[in-house]
């Protein structure tokens, strides 16, 4: 008892242990994964900051293309710059537009973009009018405005403007630079630690399973020694399993024959006994009539109870009516022995095995029944069918009794409908024989397949042995059934066979 607790207490120690290991690894694992897509997403708003100054570098950069233009075609009035000038100064405000995407996330940084507008414009205003001065040829006139404007308050107002959106994006650099550095750090701790755990849980694992190995290897060699005997006592017990089954067999033969000498007795006598009580019965006849005319009338012996008084009559039908239970109950108990006497003989019979054309088997079945399904109005239809191996004689026993059972119990004023059909599975085939017929409730599912038992209305002759015949010989093969069913819904019985039947499976529920 004390080592059953140890070993449960060692192995609840060692599902606990790994539990706690699981849960570390799960946890560890998580919480890399999230400091990863945290200094993925950190990194990525440092791009973005210097995406942001790179945009007001080029917004700059385009303000100071488009005046180099302005001022070249001012002095030279070559077309190349004013072409220069037009193309650059149409992409300005653009350039502002996408610095406000970009900086949307941040709303000091789209004001400023904002108020940048106003000062560009006038600057592109500026460099417009110097672009007419080169075009009415006043050369002088556009350079001493385009001087007086470079002190201007556009001018002031853009470098303005730019410097603090620098300073902004400078700052949010060095701020979202640390909180990446942070996240870095934090996640190459917690992969070192996690690393860590895992070597340390690997070590312990090892040495659980080394410790279960040899535990197991114990084991193993405990129960090979508590095993040595096994298989000589199983052998040892099947056989006595199997003469007790014999025995069993060998008296209910026995049994049943010697009960069917003293049956024919009483069947004779019985006989005997009918013959009398038309004679006796005659005589009271010819008594009561002797009674009243001094003389007996040639015809009474040939009329018995015709001169009876009413209680006479009342015996004679007493009396017939007896003989009648008695001559029925013989010819029950005569059937029954004959069932029983039918059973030991198929227990006792050497199974054969050999290929079975099952398709071919069933069609020779349904043959046996068509009169019996042409008054039913039934149909038998069989669908396709997987080949066995296995004793000829009991699987067309099983099929035989499940089809007139199908017939049997069809419903009055039906057209009956019975399929055969059947598949393979792991080894096994599997068929279902299908009816639409009365059906069988079912808390009388087990009780069909009982000996002398039947269950539902009893307007059909039988003794209660076919089923319980047809699941031993199933058994005997190798095999299983069982029933699926409702009350007017009709029946499934389910037959599973070995696909190869071999002596192995002899006298199993022997």
């Amino acid at each position: 008892m004390g080592t059953h607790d140890a070993r449960r207490s060692r192995a609840l120690g060692q599902s606990l242990l790994l539990a706690a290991g699981f849960v570390v690894l799960v946890a560890i694992s998580t919480l890399s994964v999230v400091l990863v897509d945290r200094a993925l997403e950190d990194n990525a708003w440092v791009v973005h900051t210097v995406e942001v100054e790179n945009q007001i570098s080029t917004l700059l950069l385009r303000i100071r293309t488009t005046e180099s233009a302005a001022r070249g075609y001012l002095l030279t009035e070559e077309q190349r710059f004013l072409d220069e000038y037009l193309a650059t100064e149409a992409n300005v405000h653009s350039d502002i537009d996408e610095l406000i995407k970009l900086a949307g996330d941040n709303p000091t940084q789209i004001d400023n973009s904002n108020q940048l507008r106003v000062p560009v414009q006038a600057r592109l205003d500026e460099f417009e009018r110097a672009i007419g001065f080169a075009k009415r040829h006043d050369t002088a006139g556009g350079i001493a405005m385009l001087r007086s404007s470079d002190a201007g308050e556009a001018v002031r107002r853009i470098e303005e403007i730019a410097s603090r959106m620098r300073k902004e994006e400078e700052r949010l650099f060095t701020q979202r630079t640390e909180t990446a550095d942070r996240t870095e750090q934090l996640a190459s701790m917690v992969t070192v630690a996690g690393s860590g755990l895992v070597t340390l849980l690997a070590g312990i694992s090892i040495f659980l399973v080394r410790r279960s190995t040899r535990a197991r290897d114990d084991a193993e060699a405990s129960l090979r020694d508590n095993n040595l005997n096994l298989e000589a006592t199983v052998d040892e017990r099947t056989a006595d399993l199997r003469e007790a089954n014999n025995e069993i067999q060998r008296f209910a033969y026995i049994v049943s024959h010697d009960l069917r000498s003293p049956l024919v007795n009483i069947m004779g006598f019985t006989s005997e006994l009918e013959e009398l009580r038309s004679d006796i019965f005659r005589r009271i006849s010819a008594l009561h009539l002797a009674a009243a005319s001094n003389s007996l009338s040639p015809d009474v012996e040939d009329d018995v109870g015709a001169a009876l008084d009413a209680k006479d009559k009342q015996l004679l039908s007493d009396f017939s009516e007896a003989l009648e239970f008695i001559k029925s109950s013989i010819a029950k108990m005569d059937r029954l022995i004959s069932a029983i006497l039918g059973l030991t003989r198929e227990g006792r019979r050497e199974f054969d095995p050999v290929r079975i054309d099952m398709r071919e088997l069933i069609e020779a079945v349904v043959t046996t029944v068509a009169h019996q399904a042409a008054e039913a109005q039934a149909q038998i239809r069989i669908e396709p069918l997987p080949e066995i191996t296995s004793d000829r004689l009991a699987v067309e026993q099983i099929f035989s009794n499940l089809i007139d059972n199908a017939l049997k119990y069809l419903k009055p004023g039906v057209p009956g409908d019975i399929s055969v059909r059947g598949r393979t599975k792991l080894g096994y085939a599997i068929f279902e024989v299908t009816d639409n017929g009365r059906g069988v409730d079912p808390k009388d599912h087990q009780r069909i397949f009982e000996l002398f038992r039947r269950a539902g209305l009893q307007d059909k002759p039988g003794q209660g042995i076919g089923l319980a015949h047809v699941r031993a010989l199933v058994r005997r093969l190798g095999g299983t059934m069982s029933v699926s069913s409702e009350l007017d819904q009709g029946s499934t019985f389910t037959v599973t066979l070995p696909i190869n039947w071999n002596a192995n499976y002899r006298n199993r529920d022997q």
